[in-house]
């Protein structure tokens, strides 16, 4: 069977893995937004079986995550769910980690505000939000290449492009999250993780 594949997915998969083993290792479940071709899922719940996995799509991309989750057959790999960020539905109970990867800069805006305004709502206390992907800092790009890769996104789709650090973060704290760490990661990516201190 020909699974869909993303070379970004492959090529920073152990780079990540290797963080959330630490950042992770107390946590007992994980919601991932936005699972794509499934292969973080399928890494990260057979490298920490002691995790409850549960990936997510857009319902019209779930067609793409399904083939490699079901392939994989490991039992603390959830059956992948639909989940549109503008209407849910959310799991319920919240899990204890959300992991979402090159994401942000792909949606627009209003659905990165939208997606905090729901973790806001949602997200149990002590919970965390794991954020992995390129970033500007203070309105500068960290790299040519992220410049260049900015440019190509606004290209194809003007409601997308590399968040800026700041707001991000902003939306986080308004939330009643607390900036844990910001990570540096391989090709000018950071992995950014948040932990739910607050509910209003």
């Amino acid at each position: 069977m020909d699974l869909p594949f993303s070379q970004a997915a492959q090529n920073n998969c152990q780079p990540i893995l290797q963080e959330l083993h630490r950042l992770l290792a107390d946590a007992g479940s994980v919601l991932e937004i936005g699972a794509g071709t499934g292969q973080h899922a399928c890494a990260f719940a057979a490298a920490m079986p002691h995790l409850q996995w549960q990936p997510s799509e857009h319902p019209g991309s779930l067609d793409t995550l399904r083939p490699r989750c079901e392939l994989a057959a490991l039992d603390n790999l959830l059956s992948p769910i639909a989940v549109d960020i503008c209407q849910g539905p959310w799991p319920s109970p919240w899990p204890d980690a959300v992991y979402t990867a090159n994401t942000l800069h792909i949606v627009s805006r209003e659905l990165v505000q939208t997606l905090f305004s729901v973790c806001a709502a949602q997200g149990a206390l002590g919970s965390q939000l794991i954020v992995y992907g390129p970033f500007n800092y203070e309105g500068q790009y960290t790299s040519q290449s992220n410049a260049n890769f900015d440019l190509w996104l606004k290209d194809r789709d003007p409601g997308s492009g590399i968040r800026d650090f700041e707001w991000v973060d902003s939306l986080a704290t308004d939330a009643g999250y607390a900036l844990q760490q910001d990570i540096a990661m391989p090709a000018n990516n950071r992995l950014v993780v948040w932990r739910k201190c607050r509910s209003d």
